[in-house]
């Protein structure tokens, strides 16, 4: 996959991607990631990239100029056709079912705004689609974008030593949370792993996995539940789970009054 950054810090998604999972992904051929500074496509001895907005007001917008510049050559350095990102809290929130759609793609640009925004002529004339990380605001579309990469980048075959992981991750399949996950030492200060992961019987432990995973997804997202449209079996073992979390709740309490 090749992803195409249009942004006045390239370095810091150049800095960002060479750590991890996707660093190993640009090693193994997996990824390429290419930045694209407007400044360097702008004019004048100051290379100037913003301005004031029209109408008054605080801040700087981003020229059109020196961003069409950039998008050009960033189109013409590969013929393959790409949508063109804009990384916005005004976008459609960034869900793992668009990562999905992403990491599909063989190759998109995003766009990191700064300061004020972007023109809006540019936005409504070249932009394909504008994503949000989530309702607030950040200084620039860097970080969005460096998160964008991450997830796509896991996405491709090979990039993760276990496939398996991804497959497993919140999100997946049919949308719920994952489950808790524990490693050695199996008894802690902090206190011991569950024993039916210890028991080495895979259907018990499958078994307990979903059950957790529907509990913390009641728990901590219950409108995923909803989407998720739970199976008999699925809902009996979510019923299991909140009795035994009751129980645990009231022996606790129980436990702290005779103290």
């Amino acid at each position: 996959m090749r992803v195409d950054v249009i942004s006045l810090f390239p370095e810091f998604l150049a800095q960002s991607a060479a750590l991890g999972v996707v660093g190993r992904a640009q090693e193994r051929g997996l990824l390429e990631l290419h930045g694209w500074n407007p400044r360097d496509f702008a004019e004048g001895n100051y290379r100037r990239v913003d301005d004031r907005p029209f109408g008054g007001g605080p801040g700087m917008v981003m020229l059109i100029e020196p961003l069409r510049a950039a998008l050009a050559a960033a189109r013409a350095a590969d013929p393959q056709p790409a949508p063109l990102i804009y990384l916005s809290p005004q976008g459609r929130p960034l869900t793992q079912a668009k990562v999905r759609e992403l990491a599909a793609l063989p190759r998109m640009i995003l766009l990191c705004g700064r300061y004020e925004g972007v023109d809006e002529r540019f936005l409504a004339s070249e932009v394909d689609e504008e994503i949000s990380l989530g309702d607030y605001v950040l200084s620039g579309g860097e970080l969005g974008a460096a998160v964008i990469i991450d997830a796509v980048t896991r996405l491709q075959e090979g990039a993760l030593n276990d496939a398996e992981s991804a497959v497993q991750d919140s999100f997946e399949g049919d949308g719920l949370l994952d489950c808790p996950h524990y490693s050695q030492p199996s008894s802690h200060a902090l206190g011991d792993v569950p024993d039916v992961l210890r028991s080495g019987n895979h259907a018990a432990i499958a078994r307990w996995r979903r059950q957790q995973s529907l509990l913390r997804t009641a728990l901590r997202r219950p409108d995923l539940l909803d989407e998720a449209g739970l199976g008999k079996a699925d809902r009996k073992l979510l019923a299991e789970a909140r009795e035994a979390l009751a129980e645990a709740d009231q022996a606790a309490t129980g436990a702290k009054g005779d103290q």
